[in-house]
């Protein structure tokens, strides 16, 4: 998935900042996955459902993972 894809999630869906999502997207690429937000489980899963419609609509195979804290 191009780490312009992912900014672009990350600010629009997750609303971080341009900044933010950058250093975001750079840990997932550097460590292989990364943080980017604790909601509610509802909230996060609608998030990680938005996200992954995107990844799919535009031919990403990006992964989502919901944790518990």
């Amino acid at each position: 998935t191009p780490m312009e894809f992912v900014v672009g999630v990350l600010m629009e869906i997750f609303k971080h900042s341009a900044a933010t999502a950058e250093k975001i997207t750079m840990t997932i690429h550097n460590e292989g996955s990364g943080v980017v937000g604790v909601y509610s489980y509802e909230i996060a899963e609608q998030k990680s459902i938005e996200t992954t419609q995107a990844a799919r609509n535009n031919g990403f195979h990006l992964q989502v993972r919901l944790e518990e804290e």
